[in-house]
């Protein structure tokens, strides 16, 4: 069996490609995988260093307006889809799993003209221009949220699976998490995270709320800063007062590596809205504060912070409502009120799909049958 994966741009559509991958290889003896991408694309890094077989297409994101640029994309678009074509051809795939981003187009395109089944997941709660259009050509598109079925035409195959979430995360316990970080198990632990590249806004309105956990010594902090703007939050700090080195019970680091210990030894978390860590944070069933990032394409992560916050899995604040005494007082108020948190939790748990790569790898191995 010979299977192509294809997805790109950012890891919230590489990863769940990979995990997917990963998973057919486990179930299917001998299968062949081969990834398409683009040569300057996250996935062009990413997937050369899992092991899997990497080709590229050249090809580029349309632009939201009409300029000289479109019709360079428009030609990039055809040199793409005729690229993913020979590629195709070359590789006799019996399925095509597309996962986001706008590589996907030509790939997917390419594979249903061929007669070759196809197969896209759409992580957020905003389905983006890609799949929606590649959703008229595919076997099933299957989604994260039930929210995203809406908006794909009513002849659309579309299947709730939930976001694949990485092995580790629900392995780790939570004493086992809290000891990864040197901190007690038995103590309100609150993380905080505004992804790989940080969050600015997040850590302004942290750096003010810091002086309030500063007195509180029964609440712990796993902080993830950003590698970008860890210096700018640590002179915030000072600037405020505080030592962030001396703070007990506080820990703060530029990134965190071990992201499944830090979701297990924690009690509440605030972050942005991407897609794959909301999965993961569903999967564990943790509540959270979500600030969604207001520049994310079609503003999706509001969407998807939308979701979790009408079910009671969340409390959501925008970025341009963000500061440092509304975030202190709605930490504050949860805090206190754990009736209410657990309720989060509950609600948070209901949401998550621990089970969404099996139900996504059961729908591509269906997909090839019919």
């Amino acid at each position: 069996m010979r299977v192509v994966l294809t997805g790109g741009g950012t890891g919230g559509h590489i990863y769940p490609a990979v995990a997917i991958g990963r998973d057919l290889q486990q179930k299917v003896p001998g299968v062949e995988i081969l990834y398409v991408g683009t040569s300057k694309g996250l996935e062009a890094d990413i997937v050369p260093k899992e092991g899997i077989p990497f080709r590229t297409v050249e090809v580029e994101s349309l632009p939201r307006s009409l300029s000289l640029r479109t019709l360079r994309t428009g030609y990039k678009l055809i040199q793409g889809f005729w690229g993913a074509r020979q590629i195709l051809r070359q590789f006799r795939p019996q399925v095509v799993i597309g996962t986001g981003g706008y590589v996907c187009g030509p790939v997917v395109l390419a594979a249903a003209l061929l007669g070759i089944p196809a197969v896209i997941h759409e992580q957020n709660a905003l389905p983006g221009i890609t799949n929606k259009l590649l959703s008229r050509f595919v076997k099933a598109v299957l989604v994260t949220f039930p929210e995203s079925k809406r908006y794909f035409p009513s002849k659309a195959r579309v299947e709730v699976t939930g976001l694949p979430v990485r092995p580790g995360i629900m392995a780790v316990s939570r004493s086992q998490g809290a000891r990864a970080f040197g901190l007690d198990p038995g103590k309100f632990t609150l993380l905080v995270t505004g992804g790989s590249r940080g969050a600015r806004s997040i850590n302004l309105a942290m750096a003010e709320a810091l002086s309030w956990l500063a007195r509180r010594p029964d609440i712990q902090l796993i902080m993830a800063t950003g590698t970008a703007t860890y210096q700018e939050f640590m002179t915030k700090v000072r600037k405020n007062g505080l030592d962030p080195e001396k703070l007990p019970n506080v820990v703060i680091r530029p990134y965190i590596y071990e992201m499944a210990e830090a979701l297990a030894a924690a009690d509440l978390c605030v972050c942005r809205a991407g897609a794959a860590f909301l999965a993961e944070l569903l999967a564990k069933g943790k509540p959270s504060v979500l600030i969604p990032y207001p520049f994310a394409a079609e503003n999706h992560q509001e969407y998807n912070a939308r979701a979790v916050s009408e079910k009671g899995g969340a409390v959501l604040i925008l970025d341009k409502d963000l500061n440092g005494e509304k975030l202190r007082l709605e930490l504050g108020r949860l805090e206190s009120d754990r009736d209410s948190l657990n309720r989060m939790a509950e609600a948070a748990k209901q949401m998550g799909k621990p089970e969404a790569l099996h139900k996504i790898t059961a729908a591509v191995l269906g997909s090839i049958s019919k």
